[in-house]
């Protein structure tokens, strides 16, 4: 396996260009956190992008001296979704010290929460991995610091309540890849349609979804009210596509947080134009923090991939999750400034986090060791033609019904371990 380490990101992220690898020696002051992701099968640019705003952001934090005398060490390396290639990756992340692991992938994830529980070391799940992981009594080391599938599904189902006035006798599509991941929304969809009074009709389509031309002609058959597709990589474009390509109205169809502008480029920018999505992070370039990013690094040619790609949604959700994983460790310092620097150190600081904005970027996030999920706000954002444009502040609804979710699957996961 490759490992791509950077302590100050520099060069391009596109996959299979080179990188300079940086070790720390045993005399630094460093702190170290694994990132072994899957830049070449399913998520390809998603990876990069997230990778490339996460490398970003640790690169201005280094070059304004670190956090309390410490540099962060983004060590990268590519699982290709992959269980074994991540596996060994991760025992290698342990053997090196690391603190933190981020493998931004569903399967990977749950795979990982009984060793990183074990090992105490933290395990970063955002936008992926188990929604009950939100829980912190059960999964003390599991941090998805961010919407979970479940909150999202519960966000988009009271956004289009708010447009609609009422959904009883609403029908709702939900065409989504057929993996753990895609099938996550389905109980809370379920539990939400029977307490509000609307229907699901649920539409799965093979992985990694580049061919969805049988489902569409009936979705639109189906003649929906709302259309939900939920998916991630090819399996988004092709879904957006298709939906365009079968008329269906695009002011009617969302997604969850997996869509960006590399998406739209892919399937039309004017075309796709109306269609919704979640954001748990403002886009674009004019949040504070990345123009600080744009100063800092990408200006003096220190930036971790294509310029282009600054401040697109999936840059700015590695920015996001980066923000969050260093003012943890910020927070760790103010709790124990001598450590011992270790996981559960992280932990204390991780899980001390508090109406964290990132400068604006997020919304007030705040993570205890109750709730790792950081209080599940998001907006919706509307895509215009050239950028998602908000179309709500930040809220958070239907949380009885997603916490009840939560606390049904945990108790599950502690009757089977699983």
């Amino acid at each position: 396996m490759k490992r791509r380490t950077f302590l100050t990101a520099a060069g391009a992220a596109m996959v299979g260009m080179q990188f300079p690898i940086r070790l720390a020696s045993a005399q630094e002051k460093v702190i170290r956190f694994a990132m072994p992701q899957d830049f070449t099968r399913v998520y390809t640019f998603v990876t990069v992008e997230y990778s490339q705003g996460q490398r970003d952001y640790i690169s201005m934090v280094n070059a304004k001296g670190g956090v309390n005398g410490y540099q962060i060490l983004a060590d990268v390396t590519d699982h290709a979704n992959d269980l074994p290639r991540a596996l060994e990756a991760y025992e290698r992340a342990k053997a090196q010290g690391a603190l933190l692991v981020d493998p931004l992938s569903t399967p990977v994830a749950r795979a990982l929460v009984p060793r990183a529980t074990a090992d105490k070391i933290n395990l970063i799940t955002a936008f992926s991995g188990r929604s009950d992981a939100a829980d912190g009594e059960t999964f003390p080391f599991v941090f998805p610091m961010s919407p979970n599938y479940w909150t999202q599904a519960g966000l988009l189902i009271d956004f289009f309540r708010q447009q609609d006035g009422d959904l009883k006798g609403k029908k709702i599509c939900f065409v989504h890849i057929d993996t753990p991941f895609g099938k996550e929304p389905i109980p809370v969809l379920e539990a939400l349609a029977a307490k509000q009074g609307f229907t699901v009709q649920a539409f799965p389509y093979t992985p990694p979804g580049n061919d969805q031309s049988a489902i569409w002609p009936q979705v639109r058959r189906a003649k929906p009210d709302w259309v939900v597709f939920w998916g991630a990589g090819v399996g988004q474009t092709v879904a957006l596509t298709e939906a365009i390509r079968n008329g269906i109205p695009m002011n009617r169809v969302s997604s969850s947080v997996w869509l960006s502008e590399s998406d739209m480029d892919v399937v039309g920018r004017a075309q796709a134009a109306g269609v919704i999505k979640l954001e748990p992070c403002a886009s674009g370039r004019s949040p504070k923090l990345i123009q600080d990013i744009i100063k800092t690094v990408i200006e003096p040619g220190k930036g971790a991939g294509d310029k282009a790609k600054v401040g697109t949604a999936y840059y700015n959700y590695g920015v996001m999750m980066a923000a969050l994983m260093v003012e943890g460790v910020r927070k760790a310092f103010e709790k124990a400034p001598n450590g011992p620097i270790d996981g559960p150190w992280l932990n204390a600081g991780l899980t001390s986090i508090s109406n964290f904005e990132a400068e604006g970027l997020i919304p007030p996030t705040t993570v205890t060791t109750t709730d790792h999920q950081g209080g599940g706000r998001c907006r919706i954002a509307r895509w215009d033609g050239a950028k998602f444009a908000p179309a709500t502040d930040w809220f958070s609804a239907n949380q009885d019904v997603v916490w009840a979710e939560i606390k049904k699957s945990t108790d599950a996961f502690k009757a089977s371990g699983k």
